[in-house]
């Protein structure tokens, strides 16, 4: 049987599912497939291209979204909450590649916000930083949450405090979305601070 890069990839996901991104690597991801992990290398240069290819499959659910600005950025931010919450780990291992340059997804979802945020008003040299602002707020957020659940499976004590880290998960992302479109509201009226 002739081992395909779709192949590899989708026996990555599987096991980023099963074990997270800890127990990701190259030589169990091998023994998965029943290949030397040499034969991994032929498909991949190094295990962070992988990562980037794994980013890319866990990416493919986001749509692009048109509308106006608001909408468009709304809907993107959701997505990528959705897309990255639907795996193991998702977030943490999409903000790394995302990090390294090893995704090509996040790098289209990038130039739509970017995008976006030129239609909010905000000048063109700073719409790529006002972008990068809501994908880093967005995966930060995911982060935080995909952590809070797997202490919570765990069986961890958490604090039962009544504040806004315990109140409706969903809530508190729109919320943050809302207050980064507000951000780029006043952008249209105002110059940004120097």
């Amino acid at each position: 049987m002739q081992l395909h890069k779709r192949d590899v990839v989708e026996a990555a996901t599987t096991l980023l599912d099963s074990f997270g991104i800890a127990d990701l690597t190259m030589r169990r991801l091998a023994r998965e497939l029943d290949v030397s992990p040499g034969a991994l290398y032929w498909h991949f240069a190094n295990k962070q291209q992988l990562l980037g290819a794994v980013a890319d499959r866990i990416l493919e659910s986001v749509a692009d979204a048109d509308g106006p600005w608001r909408v468009r950025i709304g809907r993107l931010c959701t997505g990528l909450r959705d897309a990255l919450l639907s795996h193991t780990d998702g977030a943490e291992l999409v903000s790394a590649s995302f990090a390294a340059g090893q995704s090509q997804r996040m790098t289209e979802l990038l130039g739509h916000l970017t995008d976006a945020a030129v239609d909010a008003g905000v000048p063109v040299g700073q719409a790529e930083l006002a972008a990068r602002t809501v994908v880093y707020y967005v995966l930060g957020f995911t982060v935080d949450e995909q952590s809070r659940l797997q202490w919570d499976a765990a069986g961890a004590e958490l604090p039962d405090e009544q504040s806004a880290l315990t109140d409706d998960a969903t809530a508190r992302f729109r919320f943050g979305v809302e207050v980064l479109l507000n951000g780029m509201s006043v952008a249209e009226r105002e110059p940004m601070l120097d």
